[in-house]
């Protein structure tokens, strides 16, 4: 496929100054380093993406994923290195990057496109279906200074798809509008993917990842530390997570353990045995073990399926399957028995935790096991296996 963006050995640096006030800066003008220092937000990053790509660029606070994205953007240039692009570009990098706050709505429809490259009468042909796709008909003709954050981004992002774009880039900017505005963006942003377009996205949804994505790019201080497939990527990145969250806790003061304790999560198949893979449709035992070295009266046991992008598949609890608990001191196991997992072929996480009756957790193990779902034939997409009988009605 033909790369239509290449960044090569792209690092950027940024200078730190420690003066608090500008009379300090100025008394220490000309002077040693000793009042700055370098921070370097991207470090020899290089990469390819295809023509027709969708790439998640995902990674802890300040890793450099909007670094990057910007560097690809030209809104900022690398301290070294180059980034190449091929085709039209068109960037919602940010809340109202590109708008004047003293112009209308309609006045920065028109200085947006251009800055994108359309002229006015491309404009004017497009006007009436940014403007509608943004929904906020009835404010165009208003300074945008008093606009709320979400109609911000309905405009911005009306224009920027309506400018006919090779090449997408998208911050993190979609969360800020609401539920059925990020659903129509999702919806045109996958009508792009079926028009062969190249989407560069920064999110911190794994979803969003899983839903649109068919690379992701896992950046850690300003480096790349995975580059693949979705799940693959992110798996690396929550084991980064799980890496800094016991640097943390080892960091930190002891903290009170907790009353109770999710100690062990298994999967049993139908056989009674422990496995680690089953198929789609057979039964199956998540057996969770939990320990209280007191007596516990008031507790719940729960269970829950997710995906490698953190989806929620499934998850259920003793008392909303109405299940009386004894006390529990040392301990006790809990069976969750599945008469059939109807899941797609894929891999798993089953988590199990343990919470007050009222719903307040104690203690959970998150990714307490790792099931992989096989099937036969392909007979669905999704994250169900329903099985429908399909006839003519």
């Amino acid at each position: 496929m033909t790369a239509v963006v290449r960044v090569e050995n792209v690092s950027k640096r940024f200078v730190i100054r420690k003066e608090k006030s500008l009379k300090e800066r100025l008394l220490n003008f000309g002077r040693s380093n000793l009042h700055k220092e370098d921070f370097w937000a991207l470090r020899d990053v290089s990469l390819e993406i295809d023509a027709g790509s969708t790439v998640g660029l995902v990674g802890p606070n300040g890793s450099g994923k909007s670094t990057l994205l910007k560097t690809i953007g030209g809104i900022i240039q690398p301290t070294h290195g180059s980034v190449r692009l091929r085709g039209r570009l068109a960037a919602l990098l940010e809340l109202g990057a590109g708008f004047h706050p003293d112009l209308t709505g309609r006045e920065n429809v028109y200085l947006n496109a251009s800055i994108l490259g359309l002229s006015r009468s491309q404009t004017d042909r497009y006007f009436d279906a940014i403007v509608d796709f943004s929904g906020i008909e009835q404010f165009i003709d208003t300074q945008v200074k008093f606009y709320s954050s979400g109609m911000y981004v309905r405009l911005a992002f009306a224009v920027a798809v309506h400018v006919d774009p090779d090449i997408l880039l998208v911050d993190e900017v979609l969360a800020v509008g609401d539920e059925p505005f990020q659903r129509k963006c999702m919806d045109r942003i996958k009508t792009f993917q079926h028009e062969g377009r190249t989407i560069v996205l920064v999110t911190h949804s794994l979803g969003q990842v899983g839903e649109l994505c068919d690379r992701a790019v896992v950046l850690q201080r300003g480096t790349v530390a995975a580059d693949g497939e979705p799940d693959v990527a992110l798996r690396v990145l929550r084991e980064g997570f799980e890496a800094d969250r016991r640097a943390v806790e080892a960091a930190s003061p002891e903290p009170e353990p907790p009353i109770a304790t999710v100690t062990k999560v298994e999967v049993i198949d139908g056989a009674g045995e422990p496995t680690d893979t089953i198929r789609s449709g057979d039964p199956l035992c998540i057996r969770v073990t939990y320990r209280a070295d007191e007596p516990l009266d008031d507790w719940r046991a729960g269970i829950r399926i997710d995906t490698t992008l953190a989806q929620v598949v499934y998850g259920t609890n003793t008392v909303l399957a109405g299940v009386d608990l004894p006390t529990l001191h040392g301990e006790q196991a809990v069976e969750f028995h599945i008469a059939d997992v109807n899941l797609v072929a894929g891999q798993y996480y089953v988590a199990g935790a343990i919470g007050h009756r009222d719903g307040t957790p104690i203690h959970q193990i998150a990714q307490g096991a790792l099931l992989t779902v096989t099937a036969g034939a392909t007979r669905s997409f999704g994250l169900v296996d329903l099985q429908p009988a399909v006839r003519l009605a």
